[in-house]
């Protein structure tokens, strides 16, 4: 008899429609056939979660579209930033993941210096905060490379000329060894950028995806 797949629920808290497609992309290219994910996006949501206002409005919209789809096996906020997670983690009866947590995990098993690279500048506190609060600080710089998360999104020239020049820099200034995308519209970019700049370049979406996937494996066997 063949094992039910497990379920991901995987949650875009933007209302940007190319972030959830990419990161449904991310989801179907790795994971198994023991394993199905799911992206949504909640209604009314920011187009973008850029600022702290963005962030306010689009928190409470993550939460009850986490609360309206109990009985999945984890959940994925898809996002560069810990919204959600504190709050759904209490009432989910399933392991939750975010991209920070697990990218910087990926980063430490892959270099002593790394750097994560954003999209605006706005994001950048917020990120530093998240990434003192791992421990991580004394390892990681983080660089804004200017440029929207729709634009980066829509993969947009002069968006992917930026974030080729902010990596350089963190390479070469900071002396990062490996390099994390911090923003759901950077995913699927990974590869590309690091074959381009020899160096490791981690998907905080791909990372957060595939630490849901182990979570949930786990969990299975345990029930």
């Amino acid at each position: 008899m063949t094992d039910t797949p497990r379920r991901l629920l995987i949650v875009n808290p933007n209302g940007n429609p190319e972030v959830t497609a990419r990161t449904q992309a991310c989801a179907d290219r790795i994971l198994g056939p023991g394993c199905n994910g799911f992206a949504v996006q909640p209604a009314g949501s920011p187009h973008a979660i850029e600022t702290p206002a963005d962030r306010a409005l689009a928190e409470p919209l993550a939460l009850a579209l986490l609360a309206q789809h109990p009985g999945y096996d984890a959940y994925v906020m898809a996002c560069f930033d810990d919204i959600a997670i504190a709050p759904a983690r209490a009432f989910l009866k399933a392991p939750i993941l975010d991209a920070v947590e697990a990218s910087v995990a990926a980063a430490r098993s892959l270099a002593q210096r790394f750097s994560i690279v954003t999209t605006v500048e706005a994001m950048v506190p917020g990120i530093e905060a998240l990434v003192a609060r791992l421990g991580a600080a004394s390892q990681c710089s983080v660089r804004a490379a200017g440029i929207g998360v729709a634009a980066a999104a829509a993969g947009e020239p002069e968006a992917l000329r930026r974030l080729d020049a902010t990596i350089v820099r963190a390479r070469d200034q900071d002396g990062a060894q490996a390099i994390i995308l911090g923003s759901g519209g950077l995913t699927g970019h990974a590869a590309r950028l690091s074959q381009r700049h020899g160096l490791p370049v981690i998907d905080g979406i791909e990372a957060a995806i595939r630490r849901a996937e182990a979570a949930s494996r786990i969990a299975a066997k345990m029930a």
